[in-house]
Formats: structure tokens, C-alpha cells, sequence
């Protein structure tokens, strides 16, 4: 399933903004809440088990944040940030509709 154009855009936005941070402001990020604007658009839950496999169909089982190419948290980390929710820090376990697969 495509992702629509509104979260093309702001996952788009999102990735090109991520260059602004640097690495000392993301140690002090804040936590990414479900309820963020951002984070319910891209249907993100903190727990990959609980995310709604029929309302996102590309969800596959194994798929968690911190093996997301995304993911900028260390290897090992509990929680780490994320340039689709402008380096805010989401949970490993975690998942959401930008997930792509770590090469």
C-alpha cells in the first residue's frame, strides 16, 4: 500500500529538516508520544505487537523501529531518534508506515 501524499510530504519534510539537528541536541529529544500529530498520521506505536495489521497492511511481523533504516539510535539502545519525526526518540520496539528495511 502506497503511502498517500500527505505523508509522503511530511515524511519528506521531516527527513530534510533532520539535517539541522545536531548530535548533541538529539541526546536531550524529547520522548515521540502515539498521540503526536506526526506519529498518528504515520500510524506509530510504541509496541510493533500492537499495531493494527488491518489498517496497515504493510506492517510484517519483525519490523520494529530499530531495524529501520531510519533508526539513528546505537545498536543495543532502548530508544533512539528518528529523522521522520525531526529527530524526536522513539521506542526500538516501536513501529510506524515510514518503516523501511535496513540494508
Amino acid at each position: 500500500m502506497p503511502l498517500s501524499r500527505r505523508c509522503f510530504m511530511i515524511l519528506a519534510a521531516s527527513v530534510a529538516s533532520s539535517a539541522v539537528f545536531s548530535t548533541e541536541s538529539r541526546a536531550d529529544a524529547p520522548v515521540l508520544a502515539e498521540s503526536d500529530p506526526t506519529a498518528q498520521a504515520l500510524g506509530y506505536r510504541m509496541d510493533a505487537f500492537k499495531v493494527d495489521k488491518t489498517k496497515f497492511p504493510r506492517f510484517q511481523t519483525g519490523q520494529t523501529c530499530a531495524n529501520c533504516q531510519l533508526y539513528q539510535g546505537k545498536s543495543g539502545s532502548a530508544m533512539g531518534p528518528c529523522p521522520t519525526y525531526g529527530g524526536k526518540l522513539v521506542n526500538a520496539k516501536g513501529w510506524c508506515n515510514a518503516y523501511v528495511k535496513k540494508a
